[in-house]
């Protein structure tokens, strides 16, 4: 069934925000925290803390967690260090809390002193300088490039999936979260910046200077390939809902016949959004995504839309730049459907983080569930293994060949000619 018998029903649906896209310096950063923030509450509170003994220093050791060892610690330091003047208590208390944060190891945890909270406030809805990238750390604690964005200098640089970012301005990211990365990538507009590059494959590192620009995140291209829409979506920002529509208006007006949804580098966004455009190609009420913690109530995320585009033929591309909820809607119209993906292995983001607030003004950003895709599969770390995986080699980029959309297109040809 051609898309122009059936787009007049799709009624457009509202977006709803109820998640924090987190725009800095290199653009959008750990894309399940976008997927899923949630802002901690700013008032203070009294706490009850279980699990813990000796919170003084003369109470009985009867846990693990003997903190009579802490004090302990705690009172050597400001008896024996040498510089101990020079050291705030606030200061100390603010390096306790943040080795605790990263005992979990979990690079997505981190905590943010009262100075580096505000300016993670002011990022997540200011304007920014950077290079067009998105961050993420990979399985190692490596600061790695999960995806260019289209037009920035990020892309015009050469800088690809899974680059290595050993050093910022020569200094080197050994033990930096992603934000802290982010911090010293962002700056002036027409500024510079050297990353300190190591890709697999090559024998040293080399160094690239990109000038920071004013980063507008691009969100859909369309062209048509015949009587196939090629839709490429490359952020689930707030505009993409309507952009999207948008481009199915003009598939519906070209007498498209197929689509192939083209989420290769695009890092995610808001989960709302994703949800919403894969109610599209959905039956109403068919499972999108479960959101599954330990201290947050179970959350289904189901399709709402009316379908009308659930017996479309389709095809969808990812590459390791397809991060988060491009993730979640690629398995989505997977699992459900058995839509056939084409490309390589996703970047495999699928954790939600909070944003919790304390009472100084500090707080701490911390991984509270991971998203379960409709076949059961924890979608963090493993990313999700295309059905038909096809190398893009730089030989590939440099000669304007793209043998990944050549084969999506092989595919759903033969789709459509069933």
């Amino acid at each position: 069934m051609k898309i122009k018998n059936i787009i007049r029903n799709i009624s457009r649906k509202k977006v709803i925000e109820v998640s924090a896209a987190t725009v800095v310096g290199c653009a959008l950063i750990g894309g399940g925290f976008f997927a899923g923030f949630a802002s901690g509450k700013s008032v203070s509170k009294n706490i009850t803390v279980t699990g813990v003994a000796n919170m003084n220093l003369d109470g009985a050791s009867s846990t693990a967690a003997d903190f009579s060892v802490f004090w302990d610690a705690w009172q050597k330091v400001n008896d024996l260090y040498l510089n101990n003047a020079d050291v705030s208590n606030e200061e100390k208390m603010h390096g306790a809390i943040n080795g605790l944060i990263q005992s979990l190891n979990d690079p997505y945890s981190e905590f943010f002193s009262p100075a580096d909270n505000q300016q993670f406030r002011q990022d997540i809805t200011g304007d920014f300088g950077g290079i067009g990238a998105e961050l993420g750390m990979s399985t190692s604690s490596q600061i790695v490039i999960i995806a260019p964005l289209k037009g920035t200098p990020a892309e015009a640089a050469g800088l690809k999936t899974n680059d290595w970012i050993v050093k910022i301005n020569a200094s080197s990211t050994d033990g930096m979260g992603v934000d802290q990365a982010v911090n010293l990538i962002r700056g002036a507009v027409g500024t510079k910046v050297t990353l300190t590059i190591f890709r697999a494959g090559w024998t040293a590192t080399k160094d690239i200077t990109m000038t920071r620009a004013d980063i507008k995140v691009p969100t859909v291209d369309f062209e048509m390939k015949g009587d196939i829409a090629h839709i490429s979506l490359y952020s689930f920002n707030q505009d993409a809902d309507a952009l999207f529509y948008q481009a199915l208006q003009k598939a519906a007006a070209a007498n498209a016949k197929g689509i192939a949804l083209d989420l290769r580098n695009d890092p995610g966004g808001y989960l709302e959004v994703a949800v919403d455009i894969a109610g599209y190609f959905l039956k109403p009420g068919s499972p999108v995504v479960k959101e599954v913690g330990r201290a947050v109530p179970e959350q289904d995320f189901t399709a709402s839309g009316n379908g009308a585009l659930a017996d479309i033929p389709m095809v969808v591309l990812i590459n390791g730049g397809s991060a988060s909820a491009s993730e979640i809607l690629a398995g989505a119209l997977h699992d459900d459907r058995g839509i056939k993906l084409v490309g390589e292995k996703s970047f495999g983001k699928g954790t939600v983080q909070e944003l919790e607030n304390l009472p100084d003004g500090s707080s701490i950003k911390i991984t509270v569930a991971h998203w379960v895709m409709p076949s059961g599969r924890i979608l963090d770390h493993g990313g999700i293994v295309p059905d038909y995986v096809v190398p893009l080699t730089d030989e590939d980029i440099k000669n304007n060949r793209d043998p990944q959309l050549d084969k999506a297109l092989q595919v759903l040809n033969a789709e459509i000619g069933k």
